[in-house]
């Protein structure tokens, strides 16, 4: 049963997780404004006419989804757990809208001190109600409706990674990042990418890290503590989308990961020299649309959504998979 689901949400993030437990995590949300259902039905009759016609630019980007739409068809009625990785609006686009849907019952945050203004032309257009929201659930640090909870580094606790009698294990989550020191420091020189959440998502016999939109302190301080844990991971959803974003990608030489996926930008921003040079294959949103890794296989399995990509990537063994809307891409094998 374990899956994560890699949405195609404009150059935001939204990542959900299906634990074996029977869970749901979802970490960041993006693009998830209240569902308009006539604008997304010709949106999407364009984009099934758009990505037939596509040979070098697969141009999903022009195409998200909408979170909130994604999960209704696919039958989540609940969240047991959103995380959001740290205060930038492309990481909560949406939030009042998603949490009045799906409720969640924890609710995972950092204690920064971020502060935005909202006007005309500032913020990228995002909603202030969105940010409103969020500051209440921050300053207000509800105890319930949702349980919010503030993790560092090594955290433990039930459920997340623990089982019911204090045994390793729940839903494999764990915290790499940040470190009380990483969020002081975002604090006070107000960048708060460093305060952000890395996590390690163990199932199944693999290892899933999810990279935020970490920075140079945060790796220094996962290649000293958790060095063994990121060695050679099997998939990581790349830091800041996969943006060059001015930092160094030494910590691949350690991660080495099978598989990374990157979110979407304009191509001169990402980083893919950094992969390339390393001999890293990546799946872009652009490329792929949204992506659904079957964490259950081993190797694992991974799916996308459109339908052109899958068919150059994979003609020979292309073809519908049993998750509505998925094609076959390949799998997650060194």
């Amino acid at each position: 049963m374990p899956k994560v689901h890699f949405l195609n949400v404009k150059d935001g993030d939204c990542n959900i997780i299906e634990h074996t437990s029977g869970h749901v995590t979802v970490i960041d949300v993006c693009n998830a404004a209240p569902v308009d259902m006539v604008k997304e039905a010709r949106s999407r009759l364009l984009a099934e006419a758009t990505r037939r016609g596509l040979s070098g630019d697969f141009g999903q980007k022009d195409f998200p989804v909408n979170p909130i739409s994604y999960m209704r068809e696919r039958n989540f009625t609940s969240v047991f757990r959103f995380i959001l990785t740290h205060p930038d609006m492309d990481h909560m686009d949406g939030i009042k809208e998603f949490f009045e849907e799906f409720s969640p019952g924890n609710f995972w945050d950092t204690d920064n001190c971020e502060t935005k203004e909202f006007g005309e032309g500032s913020n990228g257009g995002f909603n202030e109600e969105d940010w409103t929201f969020y500051v209440g659930l921050r300053d207000d640090k509800p105890e319930t409706n949702p349980k919010r909870l503030a993790l560092y580094s090594g955290a433990t606790g039930p459920f997340y990674n623990r089982r019911a009698d204090g045994s390793d294990g729940g839903d494999g989550l764990n915290v790499l990042a940040p470190t009380k020191k990483l969020v002081e420091a975002a604090n006070l020189c107000l960048d708060f990418n460093d305060c952000s959440y890395v996590l390690l998502y163990k199932t199944a016999g693999h290892r899933i890290l999810f990279g935020g939109d970490s920075h140079d302190a945060t790796w220094e301080h996962i290649l000293e503590n958790h060095k063994e844990d990121v060695t050679d991971v099997d998939l990581l959803i790349a830091p800041h989308h996969g943006r060059s974003s001015g930092r160094s990608y030494d910590f691949l030489e350690t991660v080495n990961p099978t598989l990374t996926l990157f979110g979407n930008a304009d191509s001169e921003h990402m980083a893919y020299r950094a992969f390339s040079s390393r001999g890293l294959p990546i799946i872009t949103n652009n490329q792929a649309g949204c992506i659904l890794v079957d964490a259950e296989t081993n190797p694992m399995n991974v799916y996308i959504t459109n339908e052109t990509y899958a068919k150059k990537v994979n003609a020979i063994a292309y073809s519908l998979s049993s998750y509505p809307g998925y094609y076959y891409w390949g799998v997650v094998q060194r």
